[in-house]
């Protein structure tokens, strides 16, 4: 069974990442997860819905990259969702959800748009053909279900969040806290 699908059958054990890639929270989350969270997480895109209103001033306050917010809003993430889950699949899932996640909020480019999933592929070395079929296929949006309904089980409402066991941080101050936690 692969990392990927070991935590659906029941709480993860290491700690694991749940985004959504219309979430600017989540975006500030994945800039940092790697270097503060002192276990390594596996990242999970899942559907949890766009944030309607974010708090955009914070977002810039907290951005590593100048903020240039996206012209849509919100935006439409179905098709990226599922690039981004067979980019998971393939083993380059953080490499493309960076890469998405710098398109949209640090470009300001539309995430239903085409270019910015080839963008983000190409940052990740996925070729556009592939990501392409990929949209299309059953696997990928069957994937992208279960881990939005297994993250739902988990108790996430909103994200960003970051679960471990039984216990789920979520929203914009998860990395935080489960960085204390785990490192206590």
């Amino acid at each position: 069974m692969s990392a990927g699908r070991a935590w659906r059958q029941g709480p993860p054990e290491q700690p694991v990442f749940l985004f959504d890639l219309g979430s600017p929270s989540a975006w500030l989350v994945a800039e940092r997860i790697l270097t503060e969270l002192p276990e390594l997480a596996e990242w999970v895109p899942v559907q949890l819905g766009a944030e309607v209103d974010p708090d955009w001033a914070a977002v810039a306050d907290g951005a590593p990259l100048p903020l240039r917010r996206p012209a849509r809003w919100p935006p439409e993430t179905e098709r990226v969702a599922r690039a981004a889950t067979f980019a998971k699949g393939g083993g380059k899932g953080v490499g493309f959800a960076l890469a998405t996640f710098r398109q949209a909020f640090a470009a300001g480019r539309d995430l239903a748009a085409p270019e910015t999933m080839f963008l983000a592929g190409a940052a990740a070395e996925i070729h556009p053909a592939a990501l392409e079929r990929a949209v299309t296929l059953r696997g990928p949006a069957a994937t992208l279900a279960a881990a939005t309904a297994a993250a739902r089980a988990l108790g996430v409402g909103a994200g960003p969040a970051i679960a471990r066991g039984a216990v789920v941080w979520e929203g914009p101050d998860c990395l935080a806290a489960a960085t204390a936690a785990l490192a206590g």
